[in-house]
């Protein structure tokens, strides 16, 4: 019997967003709107996503000591996730830097504050978390030596979903534990170039890349266009939902959480990403992330 549906290994970070009418060029300043902070970070994100919506969720990450950092610990609270395995000192927290357009499109910069400082040592140490969890998620805004230590922490039979976001390029023993490995377009292309593999024009291409090198599943999110699944059974589309976009930040973080609950609820993977769709569209119809992040119910009104 595990104790959680899902732990999440990734980063905390104070999201300071504010509106653009437009993004400014090299050497240009633009006027936004009255700076809101908001926690965040992909961990984090994820980690309340999943507890919003009734997954028992953990999650390991680091914060500082530091009023950034008590705030992402009442947000992970608040939605009912464990936090015995949130880490806290050894730097200020981390920040995240976030322009939203007109039409909801965001660009983000991060400082990774303490979540650089999250270790293969602080993973080992929580090897009860891993434990106890159905399934395992993480992301690339910690160390890649961390994630790598993620894998390795992996009990049989514990299935990992990557989202390799900002993408770099991963080992291969890290790849060939990820079921699914999630990825945008962009992330997509970043990683197919990296390994030096053929960038095609055809996001089913892409999957197919991608399986090659090693996942046992592919998941490429395709923003108003749904998603698309891969693996052994072959490529399959997932439609979006119609809705209008506010503000998409975390957006990705709340599919990729939904995703990774109903897989280990059993869920193939592309029923799986049908209902991941639903959470990720309800999430950009407000602005933010963890605070625009609907609970089962609002999902299964949709």
């Amino acid at each position: 019997m595990h104790d959680y549906d899902l732990l999440v290994v990734g980063s905390a970070n104070a999201d300071l967003v504010t509106a653009v009418e437009r993004r400014p060029g090299a050497g240009e300043t633009v006027l936004g709107s009255d700076l809101a902070v908001h926690p965040g970070g992909k961990g984090a994100n994820q980690a309340v996503a999943a507890g919003r919506l009734g997954a028992r969720t953990a999650l390991l990450a680091r914060v500082g000591d530091d009023a950034y950092g008590r705030l992402l610990l009442e947000s992970q609270r608040s939605a009912g996730v464990d936090t015995v395995g949130v880490l806290v000192g050894g730097a200020p927290t981390g920040v995240a830097l976030i322009t939203v357009d007109p039409s909801g499109d965001n660009s983000i910069v991060v400082a990774p504050g303490a979540n650089a400082r999250l270790t293969p040592e602080d993973v080992r140490a929580a090897g009860s978390l891993f434990a106890a969890a159905r399934v395992v998620s993480v992301q690339l805004e910690i160390p890649l030596d961390t994630v790598a230590e993620v894998v390795r922490a992996l009990p049989e039979g514990t299935r990992l979903v990557l989202n390799p976001s900002p993408p770099a390029p991963l080992p291969g023993e890290v790849l060939a534990a990820c079921d699914p490995l999630v990825v945008n377009e962009h992330e997509a292309r970043v990683i197919l170039k990296g390994a030096g593999a053929d960038v095609p024009d055809a996001p089913e291409e892409w999957a197919q890349g991608l399986l090659a090198l090693g996942p046992r599943s592919v998941v490429v999110t395709l923003g108003g266009d749904g998603a698309l699944v891969a693996g052994p059974d072959g490529v399959a589309r997932v439609p979006s939902v119609k809705v209008a976009a506010v503000d998409t930040t975390g957006a990705g973080d709340a599919f990729t959480a939904a995703l990774a609950w109903r897989l280990g609820a059993g869920e193939d993977l592309e029923s799986a990403a049908r209902y991941a769709a639903k959470v990720g569209a309800l999430a950009v119809t407000r602005a933010g992330a963890q605070v625009s992040y609907p609970s089962g119910a609002e999902v299964a009104a949709l």
